[in-house]
């Protein structure tokens, strides 16, 4: 069975007129975890979509990049986008759906942020709309400020990435407690973990991209020990 199978099967549990976002209340057990998660994603990315006030082709390719959207199942995934577009709950709402829903699992809410920075910055804008959507998302969900900026950082290019906020340390760390905080987020990005966090195994690509920033960030940090 497929994860949009399962995914149309959530939402056929929706009584009339209910909201989605009761579907997060629903999502709590560990066989739920891939489903909510996707939901999620689709969910907050529709609702930024209504904060920049328009979504383009490249956020929708970019939506394809971190979800294989087969073409049988284009109807589930376009129902949930659409559903939460004119759902009158808010995002903040959602967010506080969400987070009730993985508790203090702050790797997969990272793992969500992430997946909404790749869909933000697809078409290689970010709009102020969306950076304000985003941080207030990431203080919903108990993210704090390092970490979101080490998110930011990834993904954002207002500016050359400072290899310490990418990987979310200090610079007056010494180099043995940067290199076990990078060797920490290489260890949780290895797709096993990913997919033990509850990430459908349709969005582990995410992971590519962070490696190659934190890598390079590393790499950087210690040329200038070395220096």
């Amino acid at each position: 069975m497929s994860i949009w199978t399962r995914i149309i099967e959530a939402l056929s549990a929706l009584a009339n007129g209910e909201s989605l976002a009761a579907v997060f209340d629903r999502l709590r057990g560990p066989r739920e975890r891939s489903v909510a998660f996707a939901i999620a994603v689709i969910a907050l990315s529709a609702k930024m979509a209504k904060a920049d006030g328009l979504v383009t082709r490249a956020e929708v390719t970019a939506f394809r990049e971190v979800f294989h959207i087969a073409p049988e199942d284009e109807a589930g995934a376009a129902r949930v986008f659409n559903l939460a577009r004119q759902d009158v709950a808010g995002y903040e709402e959602y967010a506080r759906r969400i987070k009730d829903m993985f508790g203090e699992d702050t790797g997969t809410l990272c793992d969500l942020m992430e997946g909404l920075f790749h869909i933000a910055l697809a078409d290689d804008s970010y709009h102020p709309a969306e950076d304000r959507f985003l941080s207030k998302v990431a203080e919903i969900f108990g993210i704090d400020d390092m970490r979101f900026q080490a998110l930011r950082a990834r993904y954002v290019p207002d500016a050359e990435p400072d290899p310490y906020t990418v990987l979310g340390v200090d610079p007056s760390m010494s180099l043995e407690e940067i290199r076990r905080v990078w060797r920490g987020l290489v260890r949780d990005s290895h797709p096993d973990r990913m997919v033990a966090r509850g990430l459908p195994a349709e969005a582990v690509k995410m992971s590519e991209k962070r490696l190659v920033a934190i890598n390079r960030a590393w790499e950087e940090i210690a040329d200038r020990h070395a220096a």
